[in-house]
């Protein structure tokens, strides 16, 4: 399958193919439909650079699940001890 975008919609939201691409992964991540790896698979860009466009948008390159979260205090109390 391919998505097509006429070239007359990319000038008139002022983005090129590059741009567009680079957006939709990074929309397509923050909407958690995608992982890091894979978006910036498909934005053509290494995994620092991907990191570099969702932090320009500001959008988090990492959501902690609650799972996370204790891991990491479990984590604090046995540094306490």
């Amino acid at each position: 399958m391919c998505l097509h975008i006429p070239k007359e919609t990319l000038e008139n939201i002022g983005l090129d193919e590059r741009d567009a691409l680079v957006e939709f992964a990074c929309r397509l991540f923050q909407a958690r439909k995608i992982d890091l790896w894979p978006a910036a698979q498909l934005a053509c860009l290494s995994r620092a650079q991907m990191e570099g466009q969702l932090r320009l948008r500001g959008i988090p390159v990492y959501y902690p699940t609650v799972e996370d979260l204790r891991d990491d205090l479990e984590a604090l109390k046995r540094i306490e001890d």
